[in-house]
């Protein structure tokens, strides 16, 4: 893998280009783009991103929706009245009986109802998902990724994902059970 930093100064003149964001030259494939790091770079990805997304606002004319999926999850338990609830079972019982606990309500297919109505994807021209590191095992990337296909239409979207990813399928963290997702491609080798 190159160098992150030198991986990351390339997203801004890839994304703001043209046929980036009509989606041309990928053969009718869903425009699902994947920028994989090692989770230890987390926070130089946080603020590239932040950073990134101040310049596109300042120097470009489209629309990023920008959602953290982890603030995501915790705004829908919070409407549910089920956030507080949720944080006593995992504080109790650890994050596995929390990720069953709340396995109802944050359904991928639950998820991608409110992701449709958050980001509204006909509004914006790119769409950004991050936070997927913070958000697991309560929601999962290639789950999501799989539900939000028919919602994203031709809008290009760009996961950051703390960890591994080939082309084929997701290693979160690099040590997590590889989940298989073959839809996206990497937006920076």
């Amino acid at each position: 893998m190159a160098n992150l930093t030198e991986r990351l100064n390339q997203i801004y003149d890839i994304i703001t280009t043209e046929d980036f964001l009509k989606c041309r030259g990928l053969g009718n494939e869903i425009a699902f783009y994947i920028f994989d790091y090692l989770p230890e770079e987390e926070l130089k990805v946080r603020d590239h991103i932040d950073f990134m997304l101040k310049r596109i606002k300042s120097q470009t004319d489209f629309k990023v929706a920008d959602i953290n999926l982890f603030e995501f999850v915790v705004e829908h338990l919070k409407s549910r009245n089920i956030f507080d609830k949720s944080c006593e079972v995992e504080v109790q019982k650890g994050v596995e009986q929390l990720a069953k606990a709340v396995r109802a309500p944050l359904k991928p297919e639950n998820l991608v109802k409110l992701f449709q109505e958050k980001v509204r994807p006909e509004e914006y021209d790119l769409t950004v998902v991050r936070g997927i590191g913070n958000a697991w095992p309560l929601a999962r990337a290639h789950s999501l990724l799989n539900n939000l296909q028919p919602v994203m239409k031709s809008r290009p979207l760009v996961l950051f994902y703390p960890g591994a990813y080939d082309g084929r399928s997701f290693k979160l963290f690099g040590k997590l059970k590889s989940n298989p997702y073959y839809r996206a491609f990497r937006l920076v080798p």
